[in-house]
């Protein structure tokens, strides 16, 4: 499951990223735009690696960690996750830390998982959620031929905008 980019490891999340995770699930600037409960200690973020990898061995999610060829930390991560019934139609997430942010890395990874979703999962449509005011985000995905559904809502989530590929 591992794939690779001009600058960049996308890979399997293990253990021995607790730290890694913990740092980056729990940093502030990119917690402004994401409403969830970031991990408090490295216990929280074990638990969140041992749910990805159970997710991942069940086919619910492909989650992959970002770190730059040849370093061993993750910056980032990526996924695909919230499959259809029929897994014709899929969610992308990511997140980054703001130290690589502007420097192209995430377009970089979105690439290669926009490209294995397509052709490897066979996906008809890859569906993306952002918060209305995270203008890199939006960015990003309209960069990549997303095209935002004005009429779709994130249920919970006013402040979220929906786009979609197909």
């Amino acid at each position: 499951m591992k794939l690779e980019t001009e600058r960049l490891a996308l890979k399997e999340i293990h253990e021995n990223h607790v730290e890694d995770i913990l740092k980056i699930r729990s940093n502030e600037v990119i917690n402004r735009f994401v409403k969830r409960n970031s991990p408090k200690n490295n216990y929280d973020a074990l638990q969140f690696i041992l749910t990805i990898k159970e997710r991942t061995r069940n086919n619910q999610t492909y989650y992959w960690g970002i770190s730059l060829k040849d370093h061993p930390n993750l910056i980032g991560t990526i996924c695909l996750w919230n499959f259809s019934e029929d897994r014709k139609t899929a969610e992308v997430g990511y997140e980054m830390l703001p130290d690589y942010h502007g420097q192209g890395l995430m377009s970089e990874a979105l690439k290669a998982v926009l490209n294995y979703g397509f052709n490897e999962l066979r996906l008809q449509e890859i569906l993306a959620f952002t918060n209305r005011f995270n203008e890199n985000s939006k960015k990003l995905l309209l960069r990549h031929g997303f095209v935002l559904e004005e009429d779709r809502k994130d249920e919970g989530f006013p402040d979220n905008l929906v786009f979609s590929l197909k």
